[in-house]
C-alpha cells in the first residue's frame, strides 16, 4: 500500500515578501554595487539618443530646430544629473558644450554619406544611404556620443552606442578616435576598441575587428587599465571583410589595403598589401556525366548537406 505523499503548504503572500526582501536586499554582489554606484535610466538616454540622431539626420525646420533642441538639453540635463562622478563642471555648462558641438558633428556626417556614396557602387543616391544604412546610423551614433565622452561623460555614451551596437551589430567605442569621410561598408559584426585611431578616408568591411591583444595585469593579478590596447589606422586605408588587427602598438600605414581574413597583430609600412594564401581547391567538373549520374550526386549532395 502506498502512502499519500506530504505536500507542504507555503503562504503564497509569505513567498512573496521573502523574495522581495532577497531582491532588495542590499548584498555585495556585482549587481548591488551597480545600483550603489548609481546610473540613468536606460531607456531615457535610449530615446534621447534616438531624437538626437533623428534630429541630426533629418530636421531641417528652424522652427522645429529650435523647439526640439531646447527639449533635448532639458533631457540631457535630467540626465546628466543622475550620472554619478561625472565631468567637473554644471550639467548645465556640460549640455551646452554638447549642443555647440552639433554643427560639427552634422558636417563630420555628411561626409560620411559622401565617403559611402563614392565607396558603394550599389548606393543610388544620398537618400538612400541617409535612411537605410546601417553602418551610417552606427557611426552618426559613435560621433554623439564620442562628443559626450570628450566633455568627461562616460556612461552615458556607452548606452549610446551599446545600443547602437544591439540594432545595427555594429561595436564602435565611444572613446575611439575616427577620423572624416568615414565608411563602414555592409557592417555586421564590426568591432572598433576604445584606444582605436583611425585617420581620414578609410573604408571597412562587414567582420572587421580592431581589436586587442591579452591585457597585461599587475603584480596582484588586477587587470591593468588605461593604456593603448587597439590598432592605429593611418589615413587612406581599406581593411576588407573579416580581418582582425590587434594590439596598441600595432600601426597599419597609410594608403594600405588589408586583405579578407588577414590576422594581424604587429605593423606594416604605408603602402602595403597584406594578404594570406588562398587554401588549395579542388574542383571536381561533370560535363561528361550522364543524366543518371547526375541524379545520383544531388542525391549525395543532399544527404551531405
Amino acid at each position: 500500500m502506498q502512502h499519500a505523499r506530504h505536500v507542504r503548504h507555503t503562504d503564497p503572500r509569505s513567498v512573496l515578501d521573502a523574495t522581495i526582501e532577497a531582491l532588495a536586499g542590499e548584498g555585495d554582489d556585482a549587481l548591488a554595487k551597480a545600483a550603489a554606484e548609481g546610473f540613468p535610466d536606460p531607456g531615457a538616454a535610449i530615446e534621447w539618443a534616438g531624437r538626437l540622431r533623428h534630429l541630426l539626420l533629418h530636421q531641417r525646420d528652424r522652427f522645429a530646430l529650435r523647439s526640439e533642441l531646447s527639449a533635448l538639453a532639458e533631457q540631457l540635463d535630467a540626465l546628466l544629473a543622475s550620472l554619478p562622478g561625472g565631468p567637473d563642471r554644471s550639467v548645465q555648462e556640460t549640455s551646452r558644450r554638447f549642443l555647440e558641438t552639433l554643427p560639427r558633428v552634422r558636417a563630420r556626417v555628411a561626409e560620411d554619406v559622401e565617403a559611402a556614396y563614392e565607396g558603394d557602387p550599389a548606393a543610388t543616391g544620398y537618400a538612400e544611404i541617409l535612411v537605410s544604412y546601417p553602418s551610417l546610423h552606427a557611426v552618426a551614433s559613435y560621433r554623439l556620443a564620442h562628443e559626450l565622452h570628450v566633455l568627461g561623460v562616460l556612461l552615458l555614451p556607452r548606452i549610446m552606442t551599446e545600443h547602437a551596437h544591439s540594432v545595427y551589430g555594429i561595436d564602435i567605442h565611444p572613446a575611439a578616435r575616427i577620423g572624416r569621410r568615414f565608411f563602414i561598408d555592409h557592417g555586421t559584426g564590426v568591432v572598433i576598441g576604445g584606444t582605436t585611431v583611425i585617420g581620414d578616408r578609410v573604408k571597412l568591411y562587414q567582420g572587421v575587428t580592431l581589436g586587442a591583444l591579452s591585457f597585461p595585469r599587475d603584480a596582484d593579478g588586477r587587470m591593468i587599465r588605461g593604456r593603448k590596447r587597439h590598432p592605429t589606422i593611418e589615413d587612406d586605408v581599406t581593411i576588407y571583410a573579416g580581418a582582425t588587427i590587434l594590439g596598441g602598438d600595432t600601426v597599419i600605414g597609410r594608403c594600405s589595403v588589408i586583405g579578407g581574413n588577414v590576422w594581424l597583430t604587429e605593423s606594416v609600412p604605408p603602402f602595403s598589401r597584406v594578404q594570406i594564401n588562398p587554401p588549395a581547391q579542388r574542383v571536381r567538373t561533370g560535363q561528361d556525366a550522364g543524366d543518371d549520374e547526375c541524379e545520383e550526386r544531388a542525391r549525395q549532395l543532399h544527404w551531405d548537406i
